[in-house]
């Protein structure tokens, strides 16, 4: 029998991935026959685009199913650094772009090239669940900025001074925000930019995988990196096919460094998982050459669907959720529930919340423990409005019997 002592601290160390875990609940009861309504998933509902999918069935027709140099194809990368300068108006080579499997690779990479054991990486919260759990896997110490809903849950130029270091390595930052939906506007990243750039070895990861997903025009996306060269040089811009594209199972990612940063994360990749998929690389090519209509019509659902959402769960007693600006997930504030009791137990937290609603009304979210915010719940309105209305119903109905 294998003990625990062959089992390296490091790997010791990972938690379970909290949204996993409910999904694999929610599983299990749909196989028993339950009509569980599903809000847990981090992945649209939509097919990956048709053209995209043509693009790699001619790749494995073609014999394009070998290697390919570890970072990627020069081809997807000069379409990733066209994108780069047409959206965001950055400027990049192939060597500063390192393709990988899927935007999380690409942070994972990120954070190996950058971060000593004992470096701090400043994590605002609520976060994404990966992000602690990578900083502790490379030896980092995550240092937490704690947000709150009156600043729509983003970090201000104050809380990052009053928490750097001289162990500060790294900021990263997620905009728009899994699991807020929170959007940094230009003005608010400058202001953070020039904090940063008063700590000359601070560098600033920027996750942008949500960058198409935005519902405020007026707000639209900046990334950090854009502001000046001075923070460009400072900046590493993880993004990726999955969400825009509905590629989530393709597996590809890609981010944006100094090219002394992105060949150091091309070289432990070739020794990691080598080149990501060769056919889904040739995907995600068709994907940024060609047209984005499909993801105008999804993000036209995702916004009827958010504001439906936003609105009928605003007016459940005992929940509040600010409207978010991106991605496809809404944040409520469940704590005024906290001490109440559901015919199969007590609510304790954010977890014991969701355990019983999935019982008991079969309607699967999120803890906001998993995102370090225990008074919240993330529901994703990646699912259709059929599943939306019919889930806030039960979640109403439910808490309305709670005592």
């Amino acid at each position: 029998m294998i003990t625990t002592s062959v089992i390296s601290k490091r790997a010791s160390q990972a938690e379970d991935s909290i949204t996993m875990a409910i999904t694999a609940m929610a599983q299990k009861l749909r196989k028993e026959g339950q009509d569980v309504l599903g809000f847990s998933a981090g992945e649209p509902d939509f097919p990956t685009p048709k053209h995209v999918r043509d693009a790699a069935y001619a790749a494995i027709e073609g014999g394009k199913t070998l290697y390919t140099p570890a970072s990627g194809i020069p081809e997807l990368k000069a379409a990733i650094c066209a994108r780069f300068l047409s959206d965001n108006g950055l400027s990049y080579a192939n060597e500063n772009i390192v393709v990988s499997s899927g935007a999380k690779h690409s942070i994972f990479n990120a954070l190996m090239a950058t971060i000593d054991p004992g470096d701090e990486v400043i994590v605002p919260v609520p976060y994404w669940v990966s992000y602690p759990d990578q900083v502790s896997l490379v030896g980092g110490v995550s240092v937490y900025i704690n947000t709150t809903e009156e600043t729509e849950f983003k970090v201000t130029p104050e809380q990052l001074k009053s928490v750097l270091t001289p162990k500060s390595k790294l900021l990263i930052l997620n905009s728009p925000s899994n699991p807020t939906g929170s959007v940094y506007s230009k003005s608010e990243l400058e202001a953070l930019a020039a904090v940063i750039l008063e700590h000359p070895n601070l560098l600033v990861l920027s996750d942008e995988i949500y960058e198409k997903l935005i519902y405020d025009d007026a707000i639209g996306h900046v990334s950090i990196a854009s502001l000046s060269d001075e923070i460009k040089s400072r900046s590493i811009v993880v993004n990726g096919v999955s969400k825009a594209y509905a590629m989530t199972g393709w597996r590809i990612g890609y981010a944006a460094a100094p090219k002394e940063i992105a060949s150091v994360m091309g070289k432990m990749q070739s020794h990691t998982t080598s080149n990501p998929t060769t056919p889904s690389q040739w995907a995600a090519l068709a994907a940024l050459t060609g047209p984005d209509t499909d993801i105008d019509v999804m993000r036209e659902a995702f916004n009827a669907r958010r504001l439906y959402m936003v609105e009928t769960l605003n007016a459940i007693p005992g929940i509040r959720c600010l409207a978010p600006k991106g991605a496809f997930y809404a944040f409520p504030n469940i704590s005024s529930f906290f001490g109440k009791k559901s015919k199969s137990g007590v609510i304790t937290d954010s977890a014991s919340f969701c355990k019983l609603l999935l019982s008991d009304a079969l309607v699967a979210c999120v803890p906001g423990s998993g995102f370090g915010a225990d008074e919240f719940v993330r529901l994703s309105y990646a699912t259709s409005m059929e599943n939306i209305e019919k889930g806030l119903k039960r979640i109403q109905d439910w808490a309305a019997t709670l005592v």
